[in-house]
């Protein structure tokens, strides 16, 4: 049984249909990547899961449990943590605290400490050198990281990250990849968005391709490079043993 099911979800704005019968399947100990065109619901899909969207029909499962009306709060106690498409990071607060709060704040039922919580997590992202900077001045690059050493602190079974190389050069992109194998290496199962599509196909297991709301195409990265429709509809003329 996957760790996170998405079951046939759609959501409708106005006249809109973001999402029209989307469902995905993310297993622990893996990343799997959920990729398509600016426009194409993936955002929407992180907020049905997350719960800061309802859906009009489908549902949300953690570990077998249907989330039903499950409120964001307590659906982060239960497992889900998430990152931003666009930065979201207490600026005036050190790195250290910034991680320190979502530790704080996930704390109940659980016997270590949210200091040694918060602690681990810095060094998990490659963060203790700074942890006592200001976040608003350093590079986007660990800034990106403060928000992932914040998601990690929540100690999430699943972690849904958005667009997370966005402004990080080709060393940190690699070191980003390395960290998110160590990561599902601990157990943890991982719903990457992402428009790099190499980083993509270099550390998913298996990806699924999101097209006007609707799940086109899902497979390995092989499979998924090669499928005609996914060529034609975000890859482009991109070779099938590009990436």
């Amino acid at each position: 049984m996957a760790q996170l099911e998405v079951r046939e979800v759609a959501v409708q704005f106005g006249g809109l249909r973001a999402l029209s019968g989307a469902s995905l399947e993310v297993e622990a100990g893996q990343v799997t990547g959920l990729i398509g065109p600016n426009g194409a619901g993936k955002t929407t899909l992180f907020n049905v899961i997350c719960g800061i969207q309802s859906p009009d029909s489908g549902s949300v499962v953690l570990d077998g449990q249907d989330l039903g009306d499950t409120k964001p709060y307590r659906r982060g106690r239960l497992g889900i943590a998430r990152t931003f498409q666009r930065l979201e990071v207490f600026g005036s607060l050190s790195v250290h605290q910034n991680v320190l709060v979502a530790a704080e704040i996930h704390r109940r039922g659980r016997s270590e400490s949210p200091q040694s919580v918060a602690d681990a997590a810095l060094e998990r992202v490659g963060l203790a050198h700074v942890r006592d900077e200001r976040v608003d001045s350093l590079p986007t690059g660990l800034a990106r990281l403060v928000e992932l050493g914040r998601a990690i602190a929540c100690q999430p079974k699943v972690l849904l990250l958005d667009e997370p190389s966005s402004g990080l050069s080709e060393d940190e992109t690699d070191a980003f990849a390395a960290l998110l194998g160590e990561l599902t290496d601990d157990g943890l199962g991982i719903l990457l968005v992402e428009h790099d599509v190499a980083l993509v196909m270099s550390v998913c297991a298996r990806i699924f391709v999101l097209d006007f709301g609707q799940i086109l195409a899902s497979g390995t990265p092989d499979e998924v490079r090669a499928h005609p429709q996914v060529q034609a509809a975000y890859l482009g003329n991109m070779p099938v043993d590009a990436a």
